[in-house]
C-alpha cells in the first residue's frame, strides 16, 4: 500500500509543491476572515491534506478551510462567544465532523442530485458577495473590527464609517497601497502571457512576496507607509522547542454537547460543508484526465473524519476545495499523494517559517479574498440566469436575497449566521412552487371566442398526468364552450392518476351533457376502468 502510494511520485511531488504555494496563503487569508487565528486556518490545511487525502476515494481532490465556509465560521464563532469561547466553535466542528460521518454511512452522498442548480449557484454567488463585503474594510486598514463587515461602514446601520470615509486621513494609507497593489498584481498575472508561461506559480503567491517585500523596504528605510502594527499583520505563534509548539493546538469545549446553539450549528456546518464538497467533488471528475469517479459517500465519511479531528485539534471546517485541486490537475498530479504532500509542506512551514508568515499584511489577504468573491458573484452569473428564464431565475435570486438579508443585512437578529441554510431552504421552496406554477401554466385554456360552433377540439395528455395537473385540467374542461365537439386523447399517456380520472368522469357524465358537448375519449387502458370509472378504450 505505501509502495503503491508513491508509483506516481515523479508527478505528485511536484504538483503537491504547486497546490501548497497555492494553499498556504488561501489557509491563511480564509482564516482571518473566517474571524478565526492563522493558525488554525493551517491546521484545516494539514488535516485535510494528510486525513481527508489519505481516506478519501478521490485521488486529485485537495481538501482544506473553503472560502465558502467563511462567513459561516465567522457568524458561527461570534454567536458562540467569540474567540475567547473557540472550544464552543470546535465542539459544533466535531459534532458536524460526526453528521458527515453519518450521512456517509447511510450512503447519502448524492443528497446535492436533489438540490436545483440556480439554488446552488445562488449559494455560491451569496457567499462571494458575503465575502467581499466583509474583506472591504480590511482591504482600507479598518482591521480593529473582529466583524470587518461593509455593512458596519454605512450610516443607516449606526456603523462608525466616518473613521473610515471621512477624513481621509482616517484610512491606513500603507495598508490601502498594498491591498490595491495585490489586487492589480493579481488581475494582471492571470489576465497576462505571464500566466501561460508560468502556470504553476500562483499570482496570489506572487501578490504576497512582493507586498512582504515592499512593507519590509519601507520599514528598512522608515517610511510613513510602513506596516508594522500587529492588528496589520498576520499573527501566528511561535515556538522555542516541540513541547510548546504542541500547546499551540485549541481542544474543543466538550460542554459544548450539551449547548443547543453548538449543535445547531454543528448540523447547519455538516450539510454546507457536505454541500460544497460533493459539488467540488462532481466538478474534480469531470476535469479528471483518467475519468475517475469518487465514491460520494465515502467522500462524507472522510471529510467528516478530517473535521472531527480539525475540530479536536483547534482547525477550521474543511471541504474539498475546486481552487487547490484545478491546480493539482493542471499541475499533473496523478493520485492522492499531491495533497498529502501538500499538507506536509503545510506542516514543515508553520513549524520553520513563522516568523516570515508574520510579516505579511492582512490587506493582501483581503485583496485576495475580494477577487475570490467577485469569481463567485460576477454580473455574468446574474446575467447567465437571467437569460436561462423566471424558473431559474426566481430561485436563483430568492436564494441570494435571503442569505444577503439574514447575514449582511441582518434583519432578523436571531438568524444572523445561519443565512446559507435557510437561503438554501428558501430557494428549493421557490423551485418547488416554480414547478408548481410551471405545471399550472401547462394546461388547456380555452375561450368560447376562439372556437366556433361544431370546432374539434382534441386535448393530448401527457404521459405522466399526476395530481399536480389536477387544477390545470379542470380549468380546461370548465372553460370548454358549449356544443363543441371534444377529443381527449389519453394515447401516449402511461400513468393518469385517480383524481384526474375523477374529474374527466364528473364531465363526461354532467358537465359535457349540460353544455351538449359531444365527448370522446381516445387510448384510455383497462386499468382505469376501476370504481364504476368505466371508461371506453376508444369512442368519439
Amino acid at each position: 500500500m505505501f509502495k503503491k502510494l508513491f508509483l506516481n511520485a515523479g508527478k505528485d511531488i511536484p504538483a503537491g509543491l504547486v497546490v501548497f504555494l497555492v494553499a498556504l496563503p488561501l489557509c491563511i487569508a480564509i482564516a482571518v476572515a473566517s474571524g478565526a487565528t492563522p493558525f488554525s486556518g493551517i491546521i484545516a490545511g494539514i488535516v485535510g491534506g494528510i486525513v481527508v487525502g489519505s481516506i478519501s476515494n478521490s485521488q486529485l481532490s485537495v481538501s482544506g478551510p473553503a472560502a465558502g465556509l467563511a462567513t459561516l465560521v465567522s457568524g458561527s464563532i461570534i454567536a458562540l462567544g467569540g474567540l475567547n469561547n473557540f472550544g464552543l466553535f470546535l465542539c459544533a466542528l466535531v459534532v458536524a465532523g460526526c453528521i458527515q460521518i453519518l450521512l456517509g454511512t447511510l450512503k447519502l452522498g448524492g443528497i446535492t442530485n436533489y438540490i436545483p442548480s440556480s439554488v446552488v449557484k445562488g449559494m455560491l454567488t451569496s457567499i462571494g458577495i458575503l465575502i467581499i463585503a466583509k474583506q472591504i474594510p480590511h482591504f482600507f486598514g479598518k482591521d480593529a473590527d473582529d466583524k470587518g463587515h461593509l455593512i458596519d461602514l454605512l450610516p443607516f446601520t449606526g456603523g462608525d464609517w466616518h473613521e473610515l470615509l471621512i477624513p481621509i486621513q482616517k484610512i491606513e494609507v500603507g495598508v490601502t497601497i498594498i491591498s490595491l497593489l495585490a489586487l492589480v498584481i493579481m488581475i494582471l498575472w492571470d489576465a497576462s502571457f505571464l500566466k501561460k508561461k508560468l502556470p504553476y506559480l500562483p499570482s496570489a503567491l506572487i501578490a504576497v512576496i512582493i507586498a512582504v517585500v515592499i512593507n519590509q523596504v519601507w520599514i528598512a528605510s522608515k517610511s510613513n507607509l510602513e506596516i508594522v502594527e500587529k492588528s496589520h499583520l498576520i499573527s501566528l505563534p511561535i515556538a522555542s522547542n516541540a513541547n510548546e509548539f504542541f500547546s499551540f493546538f485549541t481542544l474543543p469545549n466538550f460542554n459544548g454537547f450539551f449547548n443547543v446553539n453548538v449543535l445547531i450549528y454543528g448540523v447547519i456546518i455538516a450539510l454546507i460543508a457536505s454541500l460544497e464538497t460533493l459539488l467540488s467533488i462532481e466538478a474534480i471528475d469531470n476535469i479528471d484526465p483518467q475519468r475517475r469517479t469518487t465514491n460520494t459517500n465515502r467522500e462524507l465519511i472522510a471529510q467528516g473524519i478530517g473535521n472531527t479531528v480539525s475540530g479536536l485539534i483547534g482547525g477550521l471546517p474543511i471541504t474539498s476545495v475546486i481552487v487547490r485541486s484545478s491546480a493539482n490537475v493542471n499541475a499533473g498530479g496523478k493520485t492522492k499523494l499531491a495533497a498529502i504532500f501538500h499538507a506536509f509542506l503545510l506542516l514543515v512551514c508553520v513549524i520553520l517559517i513563522p516568523g516570515v508568515l508574520c510579516m505579511i499584511p492582512k490587506g493582501v489577504l483581503a485583496s485576495v479574498l475580494i477577487l475570490t468573491g467577485w469569481k463567485l458573484a460576477k454580473p455574468a452569473v446574474f446575467k447567465s440566469f437571467w437569460s436561462a428564464g423566471k424558473y431559474q431565475f426566481i430561485p436563483f435570486i430568492v436564494t441570494v436575497i435571503v442569505i444577503i438579508s439574514v447575514d449582511l443585512f441582518n434583519v432578523i437578529p436571531p438568524l444572523n449566521g445561519k443565512g446559507l441554510i435557510i437561503g438554501v431552504l428558501a430557494g428549493i421552496i421557490t423551485s418547488i412552487v416554480s414547478i408548481l406554477h410551471g405545471n399550472l401554466k401547462n394546461s388547456y385554456y380555452f375561450h368560447e371566442d376562439k372556437h366556433n360552433e361544431g370546432d374539434t377540439i382534441t386535448i393530448h395528455l401527457s404521459e405522466e398526468v399526476s395530481f399536480l395537473n389536477k387544477a390545470s385540467i379542470k380549468k380546461t374542461l370548465d372553460h370548454l364552450p358549449e356544443k363543441a365537439e371534444v377529443i381527449i386523447d389519453a394515447s401516449n399517456t402511461k400513468y393518469i392518476d385517480f383524481d384526474v380520472l375523477h374529474i374527466i368522469k364528473e364531465f363526461r357524465d354532467i358537465k359535457a351533457p349540460l353544455k351538449k358537448i359531444n365527448l370522446g375519449l381516445i387510448g384510455f387502458k383497462e386499468i382505469y376502468e376501476i370504481q364504476n370509472l368505466e371508461f371506453v378504450k376508444s369512442s368519439k
